[in-house]
C-alpha cells in the first residue's frame, strides 16, 4: 500500500467513524434468505461484525468484512469520477481489490484510536428504487455518540450498503476525493491509482 493514496482528514472521533463506516460500505449478504431480515436488521448484523473486526484490531479483519456486504462496483466506480471510462475493464477486478485494501488499511489504523462500544439501529424508510435508509446511534467507549444514516441496496438476493453519512458526511466523498486527486495529479491515468493501490 502507497502512502501517495493517503490524504489528511481533520477531525477526531468522527474521522475514525468514517474510517469505520467505509468498512461496513462492503459487506454484501450472500444467502438467498438474505431478505428474510429487514434493512435494519441486516445493517444491525453488518455493524456487530465491524465492531467485532475493530476489536480484533488486524486490517484482514477488516477487508473480510469489506467483502461481504458492500456495493463494491458501484462504490468503486462512481469514486473514479470522469475518469472511470478510462478505466479498462480488464483492471476492475484488480482496482476493487486495491480500494479493499485502501480502507481496511485505513480502518485498522484510525478505528482503535476510538472503539466503538455499540451501533444500535433506530428505524429505518420505506424502501424506493434508491434503497432503504437505515438510521443508527453510535456509542463510543468515552460515552460520545453520533447519528448514522445508512443507504442499502438490493443487488439480486442480497443487500449491500451503498453509503453511509455520518454528521452530514457521505462516506464515499472521501473515496471521491482522495483517487480523483490521485490520478489528477498521477497524468491522468486511473491505471495509476490501480497499481498504487497494490503495492
Amino acid at each position: 500500500m502507497t502512502t501517495k493514496c493517503r490524504r489528511a482528514h481533520p477531525g477526531g472521533p468522527a474521522l475514525a467513524l468514517k474510517a469505520a463506516a467505509l468498512s461496513l460500505l462492503f459487506l454484501a449478504a450472500t444467502s438467498a434468505t438474505a431478505f428474510a431480515e429487514s434493512a435494519a436488521a441486516y445493517m444491525q448484523r453488518v455493524a456487530n461484525q465491524l465492531i467485532e473486526a475493530q476489536r480484533a484490531g488486524s486490517e484482514a479483519d477488516y477487508a473480510t468484512v469489506l467483502r461481504s456486504h458492500a456495493d463494491v462496483p458501484a462504490i468503486a466506480i462512481t469514486a473514479l469520477g470522469s475518469y472511470a471510462q478510462s478505466l479498462a475493464k480488464s483492471d476492475r477486478p484488480a482496482y476493487y481489490a486495491g480500494m479493499i485494501n485502501f480502507i481496511a488499511n485505513y480502518a485498522s489504523r484510525e478505528g482503535p484510536k476510538y472503539p466503538v462500544k455499540r451501533a444500535v439501529m433506530t428505524g429505518q424508510t420505506q424502501e424506493t428504487a434508491k434503497g432503504t435508509y437505515v438510521d443508527s446511534r453510535i456509542t463510543l467507549v468515552s460515552g460520545e455518540t453520533y447519528d448514522t444514516r445508512w443507504l442499502v441496496v438490493r443487488r439480486g438476493t442480497a443487500f449491500k450498503v451503498r453509503e453511509v453519512e455520518i454528521l452530514g458526511f457521505e462516506m464515499t466523498t472521501f473515496l471521491d476525493s482522495a483517487f480523483q486527486n490521485y490520478i489528477g495529479a498521477n497524468g491522468g491515468d486511473p491505471r495509476s491509482l490501480v497499481v498504487a493501490l497494490n503495492r
